[in-house]
């Protein structure tokens, strides 16, 4: 009997079902087994349990298994990544193989010819297959084999020359090998990639969730570090021939229909110049301000001074605490036909629809300040500056202000009432501050903990800080570590607030050069909560850990 008559006869897809699958499959050419499930009338799981019962397979799940190094030696990883098979267990002549195709038999006739043993093959989820691939091969630990066997990459960056480099670079299996990395790289949800030579070692590891994770490579990817480093140094239009000096550039990728920017920047080092790439995922950042997880009366609070006339208002926090998203999402949430919006960034890092977007260049003497200047003379309703650096484009972003502009901007202080300070120091005017300022808002990201892997525990009492108010026997959350988020516990960011609506009494207080401490003390009066207090509230409510609140904020 044919599979397709089996999933008719046993009511696994309707006649109406299987007539659309094949459809699909003349159309795009796809197998009709992955056209079912792509139209979504069966899930993966559903049609590998499916081609088990017509193939006589048994279906493992490979998170369950210990696989011994000497197994996985048994075949080669060209094969295992062309073929998405992997050895699990192997005795008495026989090789037990995970499967993810079926219908391949040749794959298996190929394990026989390379092993000598008797194939028992088994199926299982080729995302699962995949990942342990990857967790035992390396990423591109094909491409690195067939590297490795050509050996005619291995020339140290000192010795080969530019014209050696450019070569290398240009070989099909560096190209191959480089995308790879940075696919795998975005398929993990990874902010950066950072590319660090060693004497004997070419580290290479991704920022994950804000954390540095190793990246799944081949030891014996030290070889090629001047390929590797060549490769990407041309795809960022950058100089191979210059290695003393640093460089920055670009790179636009498009994978799998999402347009990823990437960021590249180099700089020389003892043993071989790094790189840090920073993946700009157009698709990902947009977030809506209901998204970034405010509390209600911090969202209401936020969103009634961005829809005002006229202001400055200021998101503080250090690099990397995610205060560019929390304005991008600002302006996506109030940018309309009747309002004209205008940023000055450094540089753009995503387009938003409805935003007119200029980007600084100083090579140019396209500074902040000139930018701002400029656009004054575009009618502007809402300013956003990408960040205030100096006196210059603080008055700048002041004179906005007082004609009549609102003004959205980025500052570095730890929490928010240090910002007013911070203008003073810079050089502003206390009574400016004091007239311009509406609001200021500090924040930091943590880790969400994973849903997937989510377990509830009883934490010690001396565990608990002092600050943090539980109900006697009260219960918390923490990820137990799953395939899903790479055993780490956690997935995804979100973030805590601490926002400081500017009354009357704190703009007196300003003028009057006061200390953040009473500016605090002053904004309690009216609802302040401290960076800590709103973290304590996402650990009572099960989005993150004690440990991941106290890293990031001070008691």
């Amino acid at each position: 009997m044919r599979i397709t008559d089996q999933w008719i006869e046993t009511g696994l897809l309707t006649p109406e079902q299987l007539a659309q699958a094949e459809g699909l499959r003349r159309d795009e050419g796809l197998r009709v087994d992955r056209a079912v499930v792509r139209l979504g009338f069966l899930t993966e799981r559903q049609m590998l349990q499916a081609l088990a019962r017509h193939f006589d397979l048994e279906v493992v799940d490979l998170a369950e298994l210990t696989i011994t190094p000497e197994v996985l030696r048994l075949l080669p990883s060209k094969l295992v990544f062309r073929k998405r098979l992997l050895p699990i267990a192997a005795s008495g002549g026989l090789i037990k193989v995970a499967i993810t195709d079926a219908f391949d038999m040749g794959a298996l006739d190929d394990v026989r010819l390379i092993t000598g043993l008797t194939v028992r093959p088994v199926l299982a989820s080729p995302d699962d297959v995949d990942n342990l691939i990857k967790t035992h091969y390396g990423v591109g630990g094909d491409t690195i084999d067939e590297m490795v066997a050509g050996d005619s990459l291995t020339a140290s960056t000192d010795q080969a020359s530019s014209e050696d480099l450019l070569e290398m670079a240009q070989e099909a299996s560096v190209i191959k090998l480089v995308n790879e990395i940075i696919i795998e790289a975005v398929n993990q949800r990874a902010s950066d990639i950072h590319v660090e030579p060693y004497e004997k070692e070419l580290s290479i590891r991704y920022r994950i969730d804000g954390v540095l994770q190793d990246a799944s490579l081949p030891p014996q990817i030290h070889r090629f570090q001047a390929a590797i480093i060549s490769r990407l140094k041309i795809l960022a239009n950058l100089n191979i021939a210059e290695r003393r000096v640093p460089q920055d550039g670009r790179i636009e990728f498009n994978i799998g229909g999402r347009q990823i920017d990437v960021r590249v920047s180099v700089i020389p080092m003892l043993f071989g110049e790094g790189i840090v790439m920073r993946l700009l995922d157009k698709a990902n950042v947009l977030y809506t301000l209901t998204q970034l997880g405010m509390d209600e009366t911090t969202f209401q609070l936020f969103n009634g001074l961005i829809t005002r006339p006229h202001g400055i208002f200021l998101v503080t926090g250090p690099t990397g605490s995610g205060k560019t998203t929390t304005l991008y999402a600002a302006l996506n949430s109030i940018v309309s036909r009747e309002i004209k919006v205008l940023t000055v960034e450094d540089p753009v890092e995503y387009q938003l629809r409805g935003v007119n977007q200029i980007p600084v260049d100083a090579n140019v003497g396209m500074t902040f300040e000139r930018g701002l200047r400029a656009i004054l003379r575009h009618d502007p309703d809402v300013i956003m500056i990408g960040e205030i650096r100096d006196l210059e484009t603080a008055r700048a972003a002041i004179q906005a202000s007082l004609t009549g502009h609102l003004v959205l901007s980025t500052l570095h202080t730890n929490d928010a009432a240090s910002a007013p300070m911070r203008l003073m120091d810079m050089g502003v005017e206390p009574y400016l501050v004091s007239s311009t300022l509406i609001g200021v808002m500090a924040q930091r990201l943590v880790r969400r903990i994973c849903p997937k892997c989510r377990t509830v525990h009883t934490p010690e009492p001396k565990t608990i800080p002092a600050d943090l108010h539980l109900i006697p026997g009260a219960t918390l959350s923490l990820g137990a570590g799953c395939e899903s988020c790479r055993d780490t516990g956690f997935r995804g960011r979100m973030g805590l607030y601490e926002l400081m609506v500017i009354t009357e009494d704190i703009s007196n207080r300003i003028l009057q050069r006061r200390p953040p401490s009473e500016l605090i003390h002053a904004g309690r009066t009216s609802g302040l909560r401290l960076l800590r207090e709103d973290g304590w509230d996402k650990v009572r409510s099960g989005s993150t850990t004690i440990e991941e609140v106290v890293t990031c904020t001070a008691v």
